[in-house]
């Protein structure tokens, strides 16, 4: 699911996430699209995997939420059982906007 948070006047977007219950992956650069995650359960799956990307230019920054429904099997081929749509989804869409504002 895509969506943005208009006016981003700028921060830590890496400590917004957190407050939402989000851990970065990879490497920070805002400059780059980046990857957070936020597990479900106790388990590493299924859990909420986020693609964010800052555009300061236009006060703006961008989502592609998902859920991982399970780890892919083969190597380099993304069969995760990716959700991208749906209540649930809509619903954390939601709550990360409501957290990091």
């Amino acid at each position: 699911m895509r969506f943005t948070l208009e006016k981003f006047l700028g921060g830590n977007i890496v400590m917004m996430m957190r407050r939402a219950g989000y851990v970065l992956i990879g490497d920070y650069r805002e400059d780059a699209e980046m990857s957070f995650i936020n597990t479900i359960g106790i388990n590493k799956y299924p859990r909420f995997h986020i693609y964010l990307r800052i555009f300061p230019d236009s006060q703006m920054v961008a989502f592609n939420l998902h859920i991982d429904q399970r780890k892919s099997v083969f190597k380099n081929y993304p069969d995760h059982g990716a959700d991208y749509k749906g209540e649930v989804v809509e619903t954390e869409a939601e709550r990360i906007l409501t957290a990091i504002k």
